[in-house]
């Protein structure tokens, strides 16, 4: 199923939106770009880079969660970015899921996200107690009456931002 012409308008209003307020607002992240300047040796060049790598890190961060939402929207029963997520987890359940972590990270097993789920409902749920720390998920959707929580990262997230992510997902 293609996207709809609302939902197209929708995207392209917002892209234009992004890339408007960002030129408006752009200032260089930085003057000093000491390694960057020994390689390339030609200050508009690296201006242009500091530009464009502002640019996609805007994208990034804002953009695939509101299109998501856009995306969902015409089939979903609710559509959010930036969901806040509650619940109660255990230790024991807490010690499951830095495990799960540890040995994928280390190789020592294969991601298999059910069996996963399942050893960590599985892990005793006594002395839970509620989550302060206020999990976000990037997008959250309802569709007949299921509920999926997602996390959006780019194309090759470095290894700690795969654990936190891994984690959070998990919990």
């Amino acid at each position: 199923m293609g996207l709809s012409i609302s939902q197209k308008n929708k995207i392209e209003n917002l892209l234009s939106r992004k890339i408007e307020n960002k030129l408006e607002r752009y200032g260089r992240e930085t003057v000093s770009m000491p390694f960057l300047s020994r390689i390339i040796q030609d200050n508009e060049k690296i201006a242009a880079y500091s530009f464009i790598y502002s640019m996609a890190t805007t994208l990034g961060m804002s953009i695939y969660e509101d299109i998501s939402v856009i995306i969902a929207s015409e089939t979903a029963e609710e559509a959010f970015r930036n969901y806040g997520i509650g619940g109660v987890i255990s230790k024991k359940q807490k010690t499951v899921i830095s495990d799960i972590v540890s040995k994928l990270r280390n190789k020592e097993r294969d991601a298999n996200i059910n069996k996963e789920i399942k050893e960590v409902l599985e892990a005793s749920a006594v002395n839970g107690e509620f989550q302060k720390s206020g999990s976000i998920a990037d997008f959250y959707m309802k569709r007949e009456g299921k509920e999926y929580y997602f996390e959006i990262k780019t194309v090759k997230p470095n290894i700690d931002v795969f654990e936190k992510s891994k984690t959070k997902l998990l919990e």
